[in-house]
């Protein structure tokens, strides 16, 4: 079996809009109430999985779910008179992000031998905490294979579980074993930190993961205060390389031997405060990045368009790449309205090690696909949503219609 790192992207909803639903993320919170761009979100979204593609990679995808959220309506008996942030949350397009769908553990590292897939609980907040059965619904189909794949169910609501956007792993190549690395958050000022230490370690025992292969590290609160409200904002990592803040973790040195002794090969590509400050950093996402290696054996940056707009962080980049260290090439992408709402490029996909001859073809893409999801968006989803838009019928029936018309297109039907 060929084992290959596959990026599950989402597709961006029709309803996507900005209701600064998201504590603790400031591009949310700053562009609460501004008009949306559904069409543009998603074909921006299209954009980077062709870019992938052409580079070389596996590409997945994931759907939006189902919006306005009729179980979420009724369960909070949510009437014309609820609260304008409730309605938004019935509203919300945050599935996108899926680095938050799941954590995901490769077969290479787990007690059974399949690839572990447990859908985040997201219960920090209420436009997430509702998502987790929805998209349960979709990793059952789309790893259906029980010979190679286990999906759990989300593990208790007692402690917060953001998924993937708070794991690491580091290994020799995609389908060697590996060494996974949990990050936790115990404060963050006037922020919450959702990542919950008990949270990481169920899921870990959930996995079947070794003791000696898994290793737990504090966020940095400063790193959560100033908005990094997932370890994914001012940390990446792939293969051998941790791509890191300085100020990532709360016990820097601590968290790099930690993470050398179960995993010797280690390289840090440390950026300094110096260099680019943690608010510049959280401002354009530099840490928020795909960070892949190609076909060529190379190891590459996606990152967004915003980070080649800020002169430090374009010139740290320039630097990196003159020292010839392990990252050879920085690729900038257009993903304007996710990063409006607090999501660059790593918040937009999963990651999942696994022979894409076992996942279900219907959520694997290729050029002849990614066309005909590209009509559906341009014919079908709005062009733009106005705060006041948000629960109104007239929008519901567009938004419904719109994520039918993709499911039709991609024989998903059973999603509806």
């Amino acid at each position: 079996m060929s084992l290959v790192e596959i990026n599950f992207d989402g597709i961006v909803g029709p309803s996507h809009n900005y209701a600064g639903l998201s504590l603790g993320n400031i591009a949310s919170s700053s562009h609460g109430g501004d008009t949306s761009y559904p069409r543009a979100a998603a074909l921006q979204g299209l954009g980077k999985m062709r870019s992938n593609m052409e580079l070389g990679l596996a590409q997945g995808f994931l759907l939006p779910l189902p919006r306005p959220n009729r179980v979420l309506i009724r369960d909070l008996a949510l009437g014309a008179d609820a609260p304008r942030q409730l309605i938004a949350a019935a509203w919300s397009a945050s599935s996108m992000w899926t680095a938050n769908a799941a954590t995901v553990s490769p077969a290479p590292d787990t007690a059974d031998g399949r690839c572990h897939l447990t859908p985040a609980n997201l219960v920090t907040m209420a436009h997430r905490a509702q998502e987790w059965r929805d998209t349960k619904a979709q990793l059952d189909i789309a790893f259906g294979d029980s010979q190679h794949f286990a999906v759990h169910d989300a593990i208790l609501p007692t402690f917060g579980d953001e998924g993937a956007a708070n794991h690491m792993r580091f290994c020799e190549g995609h389908g060697a074993s590996g060494v996974e690395v949990f990050v936790y958050g115990t404060q963050g000022g006037k922020f919450p930190a959702r990542q919950h230490e008990q949270a990481s370690r169920a899921v870990a025992r959930l996995h079947g993961l070794a003791p000696d292969k898994c290793v737990l590290i504090e966020q940095n609160p400063e790193a959560i205060a100033a908005g990094a409200f997932h370890n994914d904002v001012v940390s990446v990592a792939n293969e051998r390389v941790l791509f890191t803040h300085e100020r990532a973790f709360a016990d820097k040195q601590g968290a790099y031997d930690a993470i050398a002794a179960a995993f010797p090969a280690l390289q840090v590509v440390e950026v300094p405060e110096s260099a680019v400050s943690l608010e510049e950093a959280i401002r354009t996402y530099l840490f928020n990045a795909q960070l892949l290696t190609l076909p060529t054996g190379e190891m590459a940056l996606v990152v967004p368009t915003e980070c080649q707009e800020s002169a430090a962080v374009w010139s740290w980049c320039e630097h990196m790449l003159a020292t010839n260290g392990p990252i050879r090439k920085v690729i900038p992408v257009d993903v304007k309205q996710s990063m409006a709402n607090g999501g660059g490029p790593a918040c937009l996909r999963l990651r999942v090690v696994a022979d894409p001859a076992t996942v279900d073809p219907r959520f694997m893409l290729d050029e002849a696909k990614l066309e005909r999801v590209e009509a559906v968006v341009a014919e079908n989803w709005p062009e733009q949503i106005d705060p006041a838009d948000i629960g109104s019928d007239a929008l519901a029936k567009t938004v419904i219609e719109a994520r039918e018309a993709l499911l039709s297109v991609l024989s998903l039907d059973t999603l509806a």
